[in-house]
């Protein structure tokens, strides 16, 4: 396996906060089974982001995109999230981390919300 991919999310307290984080990780599983998926977080959960690297260095992972599922891109994203790549790249300088853009600035993103703003508005809400 020399691909990968760390979702990575702020982190909760609530375990329960996880929920749709854990959903979207178990689809692009589904969809991609032979990509190393493991989700990460800057804080209250584990493993962390340098935790999921060094799991998918140890994997064989040579390749890792590292994707924060964040609305916007605040102070985590555009201040904190550099120096933990910066970290990762240090320790495992044998694979390449590419950070992508947070989730919520991706034009399909925007779109999916604003359709399921547009499907509240209809008559018996949003389609589950």
């Amino acid at each position: 396996m020399t691909t990968g991919l760390i979702l990575f999310a702020h982190g909760a307290r609530d375990p329960r906060w996880a929920g749709p984080f854990e959903a979207v990780a178990a689809q692009v599983r589904a969809r991609a089974p032979a990509a190393a998926v493991r989700l990460a977080y800057l804080e209250f959960m584990a493993p962390t982001l340098p935790e999921a690297g060094a799991e998918l260095a140890a994997a064989g992972c040579t390749e890792v995109a590292v994707l924060p599922l964040f609305l916007g891109a605040g102070g985590h994203v555009r201040k904190d999230l550099p120096l933990l790549m910066d970290g990762l790249r240090s320790a495992h300088p044998g694979v390449q981390f590419t950070l992508h853009p947070a989730v919520g600035e991706i034009d399909s993103v925007v779109a999916a919300m604003a359709g399921v703003a547009l499907q509240v508005m209809a008559p018996g809400g949003p389609a589950r």
